[in-house]
């Protein structure tokens, strides 16, 4: 990833402070696309349906953003992956403390159980990646 520190600049930018900043946009428009995809496949108007999936084509766009920013290291990419894992694994928490038929509660359980190990996982994976940096 490029170096966007600014040191000794006034009002100057740390790379990290950067990182967290893209981080929360691409959040964003992860977020985004989820929600609009979800919103095009509940309506019923094909006006809206279409309204809908451009917008999550847009926020698509817009979370392609660090692959032209040149992070497209291993690190990089599980960093992402663990990123994704977490919002995952923070859904299931959610969806577990609604109230949901017991039948339902455990395909939610095993499928919260899925999606720890896969971050656990990357998460790994990332910490091995970064001690050989």
């Amino acid at each position: 990833m490029p170096d966007y520190t600014t040191a000794g600049s006034p009002g100057a930018t740390g790379s990290e402070e950067v990182v967290d900043v893209l981080d929360d946009l691409l959040e964003n428009a992860r977020d985004g696309e989820y929600g609009f995809k979800a919103c095009a496949d509940e309506v019923n108007s094909p006006q809206l349906k279409q309204v809908f999936q451009d917008r999550a084509s847009q926020c698509i766009a817009a979370g392609s953003m660090k692959g032209s920013l040149g992070a497209d290291s291993a690190l990089s990419m599980l960093e992402e992956c663990e990123r994704g894992e977490d919002a995952a694994v923070a859904r299931y928490r959610k969806a577990l403390k609604a109230p949901i038929p017991a039948d339902v509660r455990s395909v939610v359980e095993r499928q919260a159980q899925g999606a720890q190990r896969n971050h656990d996982q990357i998460k790994a994976l990332r910490d091995q990646m970064r001690a050989r940096a």
